[in-house]
């Protein structure tokens, strides 16, 4: 188990990280990534490397919104679990389901980034997307 300030020098990588995707600041966030960074999320390919690099600007690029709002987080060393609700938005549609997130931090960047969560709410929040916008609420 690491100590007191590793831990929450882990959990200030992660917020710093998930802060600078949600202001728009790809650029900056994936200067926080390992060399070798894989990206996971369920029912998805893993992305590794340039990779994730390449797919974080682009999203950014088209326009992409994304953001958290943190339920809970913690770390044990250099591990940081979330509990998070994360939405997208493009244009007038907007989406949020919840998520389960495990990062792994290696020498203050993030070296594994493993979200999980259930493609039912993922289809569920969107399909609400959908449904706000054709009523013009998004």
């Amino acid at each position: 188990m690491g100590t007191v300030a590793g831990m929450s020098d882990a959990v200030t990588v992660v917020r710093t990280f998930l802060d600078l995707l949600a202001g728009g600041r790809a650029a900056e966030a994936v200067e926080m990534l390992t060399e070798e960074a894989e990206w996971r999320n369920t029912g998805l390919p893993t992305l590794r490397g340039a990779r994730v690099r390449k797919t974080l600007l682009d999203l950014e690029r088209r326009n992409v919104k994304f953001w958290a709002d943190m339920n809970a987080i913690a770390a044990d060393g250099d591990k940081v679990l979330t509990d998070r609700t994360d939405f997208l938005r493009v244009g007038r549609w907007e989406s949020s389901f919840w998520v389960c997130g495990t990062f792994t931090v290696r020498d203050g960047k993030v070296a594994v980034w493993d979200d999980k969560y259930a493609m039912g709410n993922v289809l569920a929040g969107s399909a609400r997307g959908v449904f706000n916008m054709i009523r013009g609420r998004g």
